[in-house]
């Protein structure tokens, strides 16, 4: 009988994040994510799409208040070495990015059913997908253009100009030392000849708007380089175990 096979080693190194603020540039230093205070002004935006960008800090004791429909929640984490599903990931723990998006005519994007409201009433926090109730989180708030959230091409630019503003914080993470994490966790995909064959199957979003799925992007949870599911014709994907751990899906709705 064949021996156990390694097919891909997976490290994530993970590194904590006690505060959020803002400065003149974006760095890390002594548990503290510090984000450019004219960030939104150094990404290309899609303006015939998009009116207006803010990226706003919510404070883990700063939930009761208001927020635009939320289209997503996503890691910052980057990869180091390799790609997905492989090699060096790196990810910051402690805080999460939300994606919230509104109109300019006041239309909340959404697709069944808006969520705009206060935020400790609109999300279980400390599940799969959610930030931790502790966590710190960095809100990028995009206002699209008249009538632009009911297509899919304005939810869209409102995912890449998210994912460019946090591109700032993965590259400064990336040049980050491994040695200074906070934690580091190994995950192997393995042949086991003459073992059970377990296959996870996961039903996701691809209904077009701002019910999408991307697959693969070019970081964990990232949009940018990501396929659609729609563009894929909604045929079954398969992913390895690390692929799938390494962020390889980004949940747009």
């Amino acid at each position: 009988m064949d021996k156990e096979r390694e097919m891909r080693r997976l490290v994530i190194k993970t590194f904590f994040i006690n505060k959020v603020g803002f400065s003149d540039k974006t760095y890390i230093e002594d548990e503290t994510l510090y984000i450019k205070n004219d960030i939104v002004k150094t990404i290309d935006i899609k303006k015939d799409l998009i009116k207006e960008v803010k990226v706003n800090i919510i404070k883990p004791d700063c939930h009761d208040m208001f927020v635009n429909s939320i289209m997503d929640f996503s890691p910052i984490a980057v990869k180091v070495l390799g790609r997905l599903g492989e090699g060096i990931t790196h990810a910051l723990t402690g805080v999460s990015v939300m994606l919230t998006g509104v109109d300019e005519d006041g239309i909340q994007v959404a697709e069944f059913g808006s969520s705009e409201g206060i935020l400790e009433n609109k999300v279980v926090f400390g599940k799969a997908g959610t930030p931790d109730k502790n966590d710190t989180i960095i809100n990028v708030d995009v206002v699209l253009r008249s009538k632009k959230g009911s297509s899919r091409s304005g939810p869209m630019a409102a995912h890449e100009a998210c994912d460019k503003i946090i591109q700032e914080i993965r590259e400064y993470l990336k040049k980050m030392h491994g040695r200074d994490c906070s934690e580091k966790h190994e995950y192997f995909d393995k042949i086991r000849p003459g073992k059970k064959k377990v296959v996870i199957v996961k039903q996701v979003a691809g209904q077009g708007a701002m019910y999408d799925t991307g697959i693969l992007g070019k970081n964990p949870g990232g949009f940018i380089g990501c396929r659609s599911i729609i563009d894929m014709g909604n045929v079954p994907i398969i992913l390895s175990p690390n692929e799938y751990r390494d962020g390889a899906l980004r949940a747009m709705n």
